[in-house]
């Protein structure tokens, strides 16, 4: 049995059905069921768009079976893909999650599906994901890194019983065990600063905390060496982001064969990433992250 897709949308029509159709795509879209979850408009303005995307999901085919969850009420990114992917594990037992702004290469499914079959049981490993930074340097063919990431991944229901929902609780974990540099790609992106983010309720994210939920178990993600997937929606559509093209990759045309690796960090893998967080660190997010440890210094020393 292939993995469910757990797909989420909101208010991107254009974003939505590129998405939609390079699953379409891919070779194992007609033995796969599809679970969509449309979440309800946030404000009145909202509605049109929402409604839009739920016309367009109403008329697809091409895949196993296809169910769409309409949401009656805004539940928000996180807690939106929180639920979802809660209710998938709870069904099939795995779960294959994808957003509204990431186009898949053909052979996504399969390699997605393949990871997933054969580290079911392994225990260190808590997903597989399907995107890969443009690094500078070689990569292997397949290679793992600690911890967890969110643009177009699968998980079984095992790894995902590791989240943690608590962003204080992950974050004091971390500072107890001196664990900030290594979470922070050994001080190459501001991680803990989303976390931090995530606590005050800056920012809406469920991704820093499954990230931080594996890490803090010490747990690994299968990488591709050649990305096979695209983020479509770093353009200022979404409710999280900025315009930027430094995370643009071209999506691999080839599949990308799974196994014969040792299950333990890359640690050239992880240098690669590293250094490209560290040439393409953004501007913007450099500042935002600045603002918020500002923010909490203000607060502890009580000149806020």
């Amino acid at each position: 049995m292939y993995a469910p897709i757990a797909l989420f949308v909101y208010k991107r029509p254009v974003h939505a059905r590129k998405t939609v159709e390079a699953l379409q795509k891919n070779d194992l879209a007609e033995q796969t069921d599809l679970v969509v979850f449309s979440d309800g408009p946030k404000t009145c303005a909202a509605e049109s768009s929402v409604q839009e995307v739920r016309k367009y999901l109403n008329q697809i085919d091409g895949f196993k079976s296809i169910r769409l969850f309409e949401r009656t009420t805004n539940f928000g990114l996180a807690n939106s893909i929180i639920d979802g992917v809660t209710r998938v594990c709870d069904e099939y037992g795995r779960v294959i999650v994808v957003e509204d702004d990431l186009v898949t290469s053909k052979h996504f499914l399969k390699f997605v599906n393949d990871g997933l079959d054969l580290y079911e049981y392994e225990e260190k490993v808590i997903s597989i994901h399907g995107y890969m930074y443009p690094v500078r340097h070689p990569l292997p063919e397949t290679f793992f890194l600690r911890g967890a990431d969110v643009w177009g991944w699968a998980t079984w229901q095992r790894g995902w019983a590791l989240f943690e929902p608590d962003g204080i609780a992950l974050l004091e974990a971390l500072k107890r065990s001196s664990l900030e540099r290594a979470f922070n790609f050994d001080d190459s992106y501001d991680y803990i600063g989303m976390l931090q983010s995530q606590i005050m309720g800056k920012l809406d994210s469920w991704a820093i905390r499954w990230y931080a939920s594996a890490f803090l178990e010490n747990r690994l993600t299968l990488y591709p060496g050649r990305s096979l997937v695209q983020n479509i929606g770093i353009d200022s559509s979404g409710s999280h982001c900025e315009t930027t093209r430094v995370y643009f990759n071209q999506i691999s045309d080839r599949y990308v064969s799974v196994g014969g690796i040792k299950i333990e960090e890359s640690f050239e893998a992880r240098s690669a990433v590293a250094d490209f967080f560290r040439n393409a660190r953004s501007p913007l997010l450099t500042r935002a992250m600045a603002k918020v440890r500002n923010m909490i210094k203000r607060r502890q020393t009580g000149t806020d």
